[in-house]
């Protein structure tokens, strides 16, 4: 009995898979431009990387006998002792777990997440080599299964809500998809929606990710470990203002407190699917779901327009200018105003078959 495909017909894919050619042609001609061995820049930022640290970065000391210093040092001393014992033991603990060995003394999570960010960067090792695991918030859905490190099987087709992103992704194996596209989404709610939407079949083969906002960092290892592992064409849903683009430059270029780890987090290849800044006044977005952008909107805004990356993103450029001119911001929920399915029938699938990504 023949099998009839529930997504779209071949020709449907047509562009995507041009597009993902693309992408690994030119994968293969920065490998084979790359001097081997070595740093691979002294500047900030990489197109091919994002943002990285430098070479000559400045340091910072922090001595037993200083006055200022010492809680932190003695805190420091501490966590290492703690990761020596998880390391000797081959046991995992997480940040929370750390942190809650003696709330007091560290007086709160963040103390414990920086520190050991500064052990990372310091020993040059990731997190997950210090044997502390993260606890992971994000989500995935659509043609993709795997096995995780303690046998489980993981199906993530067909799930009406959601699968929680694994706290070990190096520790999956067997991972087998056939997506012809990954879609990130930035906000549980677009997430679930799509999902309501039955998204994931009817644009099938795909997979789709969310980080439920600032994507952890398990979040951000698996979207890289599926397009080192399959070269999936990647594509950011996120809300039209300067948070939502904010978001989508983390997947993308990395953020500074992880630059250290910026080989192992950074996916260059994702392209900006929408909500477009443009698409607002295209799509003849009704006028009263627009938002005024805040004064603090306007300070993160006028924080990208200056940052390396978007120099080599001239679209990029002209999209985030349209909405410091503009001075409005629209949610993706703004598509509903069209009609209540909008986005899953017609913008995202017409924006995947027509190649209308930056």
């Amino acid at each position: 009995m023949a099998l009839v495909p529930m997504g779209p017909e071949a020709s449907f894919f047509e562009v995507l898979d041009q597009h993902r050619a693309s992408l690994v042609a030119a994968l293969r001609r920065r490998s084979e431009e790359s001097p081997p061995g070595g740093p691979r820049s002294t500047s900030g930022f990489e197109d091919s990387v994002g943002l990285q640290m430098i070479s000559n970065c400045s340091t910072r000391k922090i001595r037993s006998d200083s006055p200022k210093s010492a809680q932190n040092f003695a805190l420091i001393l501490k966590i290492l002792s703690m990761i020596y014992k998880l390391v000797q033991s081959n046991t995992y603990a997480t940040k929370r777990d750390i942190y809650y060995t003696d709330s007091q003394l560290f007086g709160n999570q963040t103390v414990v997440d920086n520190i050991i960010n500064d052990v990372s960067c310091m020993l040059k090792v990731p997190r997950r080599s210090l044997h502390i695991l993260s606890t992971s918030k994000g989500l995935i859905a659509g043609s993709l299964s795997y096995i995780e490190e303690d046998g489980t099987r993981v199906n993530c087709t067909g799930c009406s809500t959601g699968v929680a992103v694994p706290s070990n992704i190096q520790g999956l194996r067997n991972i087998i998809t056939d997506a012809k596209f990954l879609l990130i989404v930035e906000k549980d709610a677009t997430f679930q929606r799509l999902l309501d939407d039955n998204f994931c079949s009817k644009m099938s083969p795909c997979i789709m990710v969310t980080g439920k906002g600032v994507p952890d960092l398990n979040t951000r290892l698996l979207v890289r470990k599926l397009w080192d592992s399959f070269h999936i064409p990647p594509f950011t849903l996120v809300d039209a203002d300067p948070h939502g683009i904010e978001i989508m430059c983390i997947y993308k270029y990395g953020s500074m407190s992880m630059s250290f780890e910026a080989h192992n987090l950074t996916v260059p290849a994702i392209r900006w699917l929408g909500l477009l800044p443009s698409d607002i006044k295209r799509l003849n977005i009704p006028k009263n779901t627009f938002i005024p952008l805040t004064k603090r909107d306007q300070m993160k805004l006028d924080s990208i327009l200056k940052r390396p990356y978007v120099t080599c993103q001239p679209f990029w450029r002209k999209e985030l200018e349209i909405m410091a001119n503009s001075k409005i911001k629209a949610e993706i929920q703004a598509l509903t105003f069209i009609s209540s399915d909008y986005l899953s029938r017609v913008y995202l699938p017409n924006k995947l078959k027509f190649g209308g990504w930056l």
